[in-house]
């Protein structure tokens, strides 16, 4: 038996995009070759139709396109490699924590717990709506299959708002998570992330870092810096690392990058 990871892209909004386009194309076929209506409004009912129409075309095309790519076994195997090159970075010591933020499916929390046998993963998630394959359930199936199910805790939970203490984890990570919270200040969601590391702790957030999501980034890593941190930096991964500039552009990646340190 194979875990099952699913898709970074939701199956329910590919098969909302397709069933919108067709109904948008039967509509617009319809009304351009009825008699209806006429004149001035038939004129401007058939252009605000066919250009909805081309944009869910496109749109559908996009996320197919998306869905295929995301595939975590799908022929590139781009998800895996990325989540495989993400787990290098956690190293836990022996009966040490580690926290995996937007664990979804839980690839990566099993990921790392592969690399660190002696050591445990939590994997937190709201498992919300958007996303309503991924739940607790499935993690722990996976986690059970790949043999990895004793040293791995799934719960919920709010990334905005850890139920954790201060300094409780080893190592923190995160996989493409935090953009997708809708929050003003999303360096204030990766210091609530930093607040759960203990002293020494590594962490390895990768995400799409451009300014418009997250602000000043040079100053991020100054910040921690004087806040005692060890070691801060980015890792731009769509240069080749974990993925080529022209898979990150095809895929609107651009700007993703792995936040690394030590505290």
């Amino acid at each position: 038996m194979k875990p099952n990871y699913k898709n970074w892209v939701p199956k329910g909004m590919v098969v909302s995009m397709i069933v919108g386009t067709i109904i948008t194309g039967i509509i617009f076929a319809v009304l351009l070759f009825s008699d209806l209506m006429a004149g001035t409004a038939y004129l401007v009912v058939n252009i605000i139709l066919g250009v909805l129409f081309l944009g869910l075309l496109l749109s559908s095309i996009c996320v197919i396109f998306w869905y295929q790519s995301f595939s975590y076994n799908g022929n590139k195997k781009f998800a895996q490699r990325i989540i495989k090159k993400i787990a290098e970075y956690v190293v836990l010591p022996k009966d040490g924590k580690g926290l995996d933020i937007g664990c979804g499916s839980g690839a990566l929390t099993i990921a790392c717990a592969k690399n660190n046998p002696e050591g445990k993963m939590i994997g937190l998630d709201r498992w919300g709506k958007e996303y309503a394959s991924f739940t607790k359930g499935l993690c722990e199936s996976n986690a059970e299959i790949e043999g990895v199910a004793k040293n791995i805790t799934f719960v919920k939970g709010d990334a905005c708002k850890l139920d954790f203490p201060d300094n409780s984890f080893d190592a923190v990570t995160s996989n493409y998570c935090y953009h997708n919270i809708l929050v003003k200040g999303r360096q204030e969601l990766l210091l609530e992330t930093l607040r759960v590391l203990k002293k020494g702790g590594t962490f390895a957030i990768h995400d799409i870092f451009t300014k418009s999501r997250y602000g000043d980034m040079d100053k991020f890593l100054k910040k921690l810096k004087d806040m005692g941190f060890e070691k801060a930096e980015l890792l731009d991964t769509a240069n080749g690392k974990f993925m080529t500039k022209k898979e990150a552009r095809a895929l609107c990646l651009t700007g993703s990058k792995l936040l690394v340190g030590k505290k």
